[in-house]
């Protein structure tokens, strides 16, 4: 088991410097100065000049690719050009929001998408089996940020416009009121919920659609295989065969799941971010890609690429202890 997670973390380690290695060479080709952010507006070419000599701008690409694996090696991700500040401190302040709103929605993605499916398979070829199978069709084919427009269209602006009921207008942007240092700690523990209600259920719903659907096929399988029907003959309780040998079994492709929806959810993660002012590190990315923030683009990358190798990393973990068979076969 050692030995194989041990080859995984290599891989991982390759992938993620294959990401960052293409990342650099494509924003140091992409148009655009960012010395002209380092000088006044209106500055001649000479403090241009200047500001990338100081910027290691003027050298090779390879040069300084090779310099900022360097300085990465030694724990320094360099400089914000826009923010001028240490580049830790800028994710420092953002991926603590964007750990809450990814971890929150993959958790409502495996809960609502894991019963939805269970009942979907208990209930095969009912209406209520093909009324859900419609709705998480749908919703699963939906862009992340068009649903978000659209709850944002519904939930903030159409809600505020007609009066609707206070428990059904939320905010669309941001992360807290603008008097919520006045609240109540509770005060502020609602607001902040409110807040995060419409990113939360953009990014919740079009999972868990997608969750229940493969959840429905794997415990239909599942349900299918001679060990069910021996529990059943025995004599089982019909929630027990359910929970101990069909769910269980039934866990195994749902766990590999794991590891592939961690890039689509960091991907929708950004979209969601930008259209409701989260300032998370998908936003933080999106502006610096367009500001030509080297140090802050390159630190985003690499560290949701890191996220997505251990969430791969953590799904073989969870194989291992749903399926004892796996740690007998890598000891």
């Amino acid at each position: 088991m050692l030995r194989q997670l041990a080859r995984r973390l290599a891989l991982g380690a390759g992938v993620v410097f294959v990401v960052v290695t293409l990342t650099f060479i494509l924003i140091s080709l992409a148009p655009g100065d960012p010395a002209r952010l380092w000088v006044a507006p209106g500055a001649g070419e000479a403090e241009l000049e200047a500001a990338r000599r100081a910027l290691g701008l003027d050298r090779p690409i390879a040069l300084r690719y090779l310099a900022w694996l360097g300085n990465l090696a030694r724990g320094d991700w360099g400089v914000s050009l826009v923010q001028h500040r240490p580049v830790l401190r800028v994710i420092a302040d953002a991926l603590p929001y964007t750990v809450l709103l990814s971890a929150t929605s993959l958790l409502i993605t495996y809960l609502a998408g894991v019963l939805l499916g269970v009942i979907q398979a208990i209930k095969r070829r009912t209406a209520l089996d093909t009324g859900l199978t419609v709705a998480t069709l749908i919703v699963y084919g939906m862009p992340a940020y068009w649903l978000a427009i659209m709850l944002v269209l519904v939930f903030a602006y159409s809600a505020a416009r007609f009066d609707w009921p206070g428990w059904l207008q939320f905010p669309a942007l941001g992360v807290a009121a603008l008097d919520a240092d006045f609240l109540t700690p509770w005060g502020r523990l609602a607001d902040r919920l409110r807040h995060l209600a419409l990113p939360l259920a953009t990014l919740g719903a079009i999972g868990a659609a997608g969750m229940a659907r493969f959840v429905r096929g794997a415990v239909l399988d599942a349900r299918g295989n001679a060990f069910v029907r021996t529990a059943r003959a025995k004599g089982l309780h019909p929630v027990v065969v359910e929970v101990r040998h069909v769910l269980r079994n039934a866990l195994l492709p749902v766990i590999t799941l794991l590891g592939l929806s961690l890039p689509a959810l960091f991907s929708g993660t950004v979209f969601v971010e930008v259209i409701f002012a989260w300032p998370g590190m998908g936003r933080v990315m999106v502006d610096a890609v367009g500001a030509r923030d080297y140090p802050v683009v390159m630190a985003t990358t690499a560290i949701f690429a890191m996220l997505v190798v251990l969430g791969n990393l953590l799904a073989d973990l969870l194989y291992a202890v749903v399926d004892p068979r796996l740690r007998r076969d890598t000891a």
